[in-house]
């Protein structure tokens, strides 16, 4: 399978992952989110987001604190065993839980009054997330030369970014709406986005090209996904503090 092509890249971490589990927990979160979006209660939308938080963070939490210190103890073939392992399945499985979480909470959000005149901060906070991971997957994907690249670049920045030139001048900073709590989870899931689309995943691909080289290099292998299980503790000390937030959201206090 290729590894030069996104495409073939996709298809190649699914065939590994098991097509059916990287299919099915795909098609969950879609799933799930549209449900949300449309027939779902409010307590359905919040069941929704509550829970693929709650998935989302206890794998990271999981890879950082549990993990990370096993792996460490063994020798760097054992490690990349494990790796090649597990890297297809979480390629799928975080960003979906991912997706679903942040946009089943910021839809909730708007659903139930806790974000009015949504759409300039929603335009910002595009801006903010798209254009810093773009930059971080060609800089460590060594594709900033890639025609491919630079096209998906310039359509997101120019589009990001005139999303907030239309809306920039209905947002009114004397107005105390959308909260704190609602702009400091949107700060969070931003270093949250970054981190896990321009750092984590990168990684992944990366160690799916090792792992499918003529020649495979245990170490590499071995070193990226021990760095990857590290930030994914990062990650889920980050969510830790957003469901903090969010809590005092629900019940006051911030």
């Amino acid at each position: 399978m290729s590894t030069s092509t996104i495409r073939g890249t996709i298809s190649g971490l699914g065939t590994r992952a098991n097509p059916a589990f990287a299919g099915g927990i795909v098609a969950v979160s879609v799933l799930a989110l549209g449900y949300a979006l449309t027939g779902a209660s409010v307590q359905a939308h919040t069941y929704i987001h509550v829970m693929a938080g709650l998935l989302w963070t206890g794998t990271d939490l999981f890879m950082g604190a549990v993990l990370g210190p096993a792996t460490g103890g063994l020798d760097e073939e054992e490690s990349a065993a494990l790796f090649q392992r597990l890297t297809p399945k979480t390629a799928f499985f975080l960003p979906s839980m991912a997706f679903l979480t942040i946009a089943a909470g910021i839809t909730l959000a708007q659903r139930v009054g806790l974000f009015p005149n949504s759409e300039p901060w929603l335009a910002i906070f595009t801006a903010v997330n798209v254009i810093p991971i773009l930059l971080l997957l060609g800089r460590r994907l060594n594709a900033l030369g890639d025609r491919r690249w630079q096209v998906v670049f310039a359509v997101a920045t120019v589009g990001s970014l005139a999303w907030v030139a239309t809306t920039v001048g209905s947002l009114n900073l004397a107005d105390p709406a959308p909260g704190a709590a609602i702009l400091v989870s949107l700060a969070i899931v931003t270093l949250l986005s970054v981190q896990g689309f321009g750092f984590l995943m990168p990684g992944e691909i990366k160690m799916y090209k090792e792992m499918t080289a003529a020649n495979p290099d245990a170490g590499v292998i071995s070193r990226i996904g021990q760095q990857n299980a590290k930030l994914g503790g990062v990650q889920g000390l980050f969510q830790l503090l957003l469901i903090g937030v969010m809590v005092s959201l629900r019940y006051g206090g911030f």
